[in-house]
């Protein structure tokens, strides 16, 4: 990483990740593989940005510490890409455990649970569907009606224009993002080891 951390990806460690890595490779990974329309590919780091977002809007009393949960979704990707479901699914169990592996490893990094809970999961779910409809209608040329039948209806009340930002603004944000959450969720990355009181 160009943190200049060695990451094991087999067996990965939450002392090896560091969100820095995270959000510069999220800012550079393409959402559609990149098949999308604009001066800049949306990146996986803008996607959840945005997915926070949704969560927020879908569920307002949520905790602080699940809207960083959604932030992170996609965090895996820093390392293993952005592969489109149908390949996953091609790569079968094994490819699942070895991304579970790694989810579970920065959700520790980060002062989450390594599993989160099956609720939150079907809130960041819902609006990572939601995220891909304004995705597939805008950048990636599906029809309204095309979109409604893989991704379902975005929530009521929420709308979304996508503007793809240049890397070095998506990870900006991402990073931004991140500060404010985990301080609100009561995380101190760099004082939790050291704090003796």
């Amino acid at each position: 990483m160009l943190s200049g951390r060695r990451l094991d990806l087999l067996d990965p460690s939450p002392l090896d990740i560091e969100i820095e890595d995270i959000a510069h490779g999220l800012a550079r990974v393409a959402r559609w593989n990149g098949q999308t329309v604009g001066e800049h590919a949306f990146s996986v780091a803008q996607h959840s940005v945005v997915v926070e977002e949704i969560v927020a809007h879908i569920q307002p009393d949520v905790e602080p510490r699940w809207r960083l949960a959604a932030l992170l979704h996609d965090a895996s990707e820093y390392v293993i890409g952005d592969m489109i479901s149908p390949f996953k699914a091609a790569l079968g169990m094994d490819y699942k455990l070895f991304e579970e592996r790694l989810e579970n490893a920065i959700h520790v990094r980060f002062g989450l649970p390594a599993k989160t809970p099956v609720a939150i999961k079907k809130l960041i779910k819902q609006a990572d569907r939601a995220c891909a409809f304004f995705e597939a209608t805008q950048l990636a040329g599906f029809s309204h009606d095309e979109a409604l039948d893989f991704f379902g209806a975005p929530p009521a009340g929420y709308t979304l224009k996508i503007d793809p930002q240049a890397p070095f603004d998506a990870q900006a944000r991402y990073l931004q993002r991140f500060e404010v959450l985990s301080e609100a969720a009561g995380y101190r990355p760099h004082a939790q080891a050291f704090d003796t009181e």
